[in-house]
């Protein structure tokens, strides 16, 4: 599964689409800013003075270099680096913030995007919530049930970096004068783990390892799956399956998901401990780590079940040539290395799909999410039971939220049938992480027994608001929300 070098398509312009979708804000910390629009006329107007805070993937790239010689810098002289104090801002807007200010987005046509997150979260994605007289109620955090209509993200390398930008981007907007133009709806914040559980979710597993090479960004991408078009991440490219409809204010734009997940970590680990896997030649705790690689499909390390089915292989993990050089090629109709519904293996199926001819490129997502929430303490390790809130502030992104995010959640993660192509006798089950459904349950847990089936009584994600948005283009801002003093 070598890559060769991607060719680089002269339409990218990395000056004109924001620097969190292809490249990633650079962040130690980020804070997601919710606001609705009280006065469009005068939101409008302080737009533009907003755009120069906007970070292009031109100017991350130029932040994560300038990151990198400091790295090296310190390395020669055997001293230890501290922080480059940097911030990034981006924006986006919901279909409600569109209409709130009299753009015409039409032509984004994503019925995911135009509906909202809030009612797709019961349609759809499977969250937990009332309905009547045909109304969805989700139990979320009651913040996410007002109408949202747009999120400034603020990346940077401390606290007081980030909340300093907050009050700069603020004072553009009114906030605090006696007529702002835009009001605070939630303000959550996400901060990298501490030491080696940096890049680590929650519940300890190393994460974003798939995220796709994009054709066009980057060079020499490692071994995995296959490089996708632009257009799978960015509108009005090759890829994006509605190019030809997409205003001009819409291209190089991309769609973003954001969703507020609680993790239950004692709860979780103390399931893995109760249900350890029996196998010869391993103790209890190895056990209980197999189940947890069985259910993530990926050791905490990052290393992958597919390679290295049995036992956890960090030295593999942090070699960038094998860590995703994998396609459950070898397993279609057997779980006996990876289960089919490992999280990793219902979210990006590889030849579970591509050996039938299936395409994976409308389906892949580029992450950008981050931590929120406290390490467990000794008390909640103690009891069994969470007591503070953590867990994940799940962001992705995308050229249409129906084929991507919102379809892996519903045709994927949730659906007990898939992967459908398998022979196997037994049925696959849902995504134990992420799969929502009445019947939570999946086999191939056990290595020994791939029949055994095993119930999942508990959720251990809990989802608690969301939303769907729309990051346009520097030119995009400028031409269609944008006007003049």
């Amino acid at each position: 599964m070598a890559q060769t070098p991607l060719p680089v398509p002269a339409t990218l312009n990395l000056n004109n689409i924001q620097g969190d979708i292809l490249s990633g804000l650079p962040k130690k910390t980020e804070t997601w800013y919710f606001f609705q629009i009280v006065d469009p006329t005068d939101f409008r107007r302080r737009f533009r003075n907003f755009i120069p805070y906007v970070k292009s993937v031109a100017q991350v790239l130029k932040d994560r270099d300038d990151i990198e010689k400091h790295k090296r810098k310190h390395d020669q002289s055997g001293t230890k680096p501290h922080l480059i104090p940097l911030v990034g801002v981006n924006v986006a807007f919901s279909h409600f913030g569109l209409d709130k200010i009299g753009v015409d987005d039409k032509n984004l046509v994503d019925t995911a995007f135009m509906t909202g997150q809030r009612i797709d979260a019961g349609a759809t994605l499977g969250d937990k919530g009332t309905s009547s007289e045909g109304n969805f109620d989700p139990d979320w955090d009651p913040a996410f049930k007002n109408e949202i209509h747009g999120v400034f993200i603020i990346a940077g390398d401390s606290h007081g970096t980030v909340e300093k930008k907050v009050g700069e981007i603020e004072k553009v907007f009114g906030v605090g004068a006696p007529s702002p133009s835009i009001k605070e709806v939630a303000r959550v914040r996400g901060d990298s783990r501490p030491g080696d559980l940096s890049a680590h979710e929650h519940f300890g597993y190393l994460d974003g390892v798939s995220n796709p090479a994009v054709i066009g960004f980057g060079k020499n991408p490692n071994p995995g799956p296959a490089p996708v078009r632009p257009g799978a991440v960015i509108l009005g490219h090759e890829g994006d399956k509605s190019k030809d409809k997409r205003d001009g204010w819409m291209v190089d734009g991309s769609f973003l998901v954001f969703r507020y997940l609680f993790q239950r970590v004692p709860e979780f680990d103390d399931f893995l401990d109760r249900n350890a896997l029996k196998v010869p030649g391993l103790s209890h705790k190895e056990g209980t780590d197999l189940l947890g690689a069985r259910l993530v499909g990926r050791w905490k390390s990052g290393a992958p079940i597919d390679l290295t089915p049995f036992r956890d292989d960090p030295n593999l993990a942090n070699d960038p040539q094998r860590i995703n050089n994998f396609s459950f090629a070898a397993e279609r109709d057997f779980q006996k290395l990876c289960p089919f519904a490992s999280h990793i293996r219902k979210t990006l199926p590889r030849a579970d799909l591509e050996d039938l001819g299936i395409s994976l490129g409308s389906r892949r997502i580029m992450r950008r999410g981050i931590q929120f929430g406290p390490e467990v303490t000794k008390q909640e390790k103690r009891d069994k039971r969470t007591y503070h809130a953590r867990g994940l502030l799940f962001a992705c992104y995308q050229s249409s939220i129906t084929d991507g995010f919102q379809f892996i959640q519903k045709s994927w993660a949730n659906s007990a049938t898939f992967p459908f192509a398998e022979r196997a006798p037994e049925v696959p089950g849902l995504d134990a992480l992420i799969g929502q459904g009445p019947d939570r349950k999946l086999s191939g847990t056990d290595p020994n027994d791939p029949t055994k089936e095993l119930i999942l009584p508990d959720e251990w994600v809990v989802p608690r608001g969301g939303e769907y948005f729309f990051s346009p283009s520097l030119k995009g801002m400028k031409d269609a929300i944008a006007l003049s003093a």
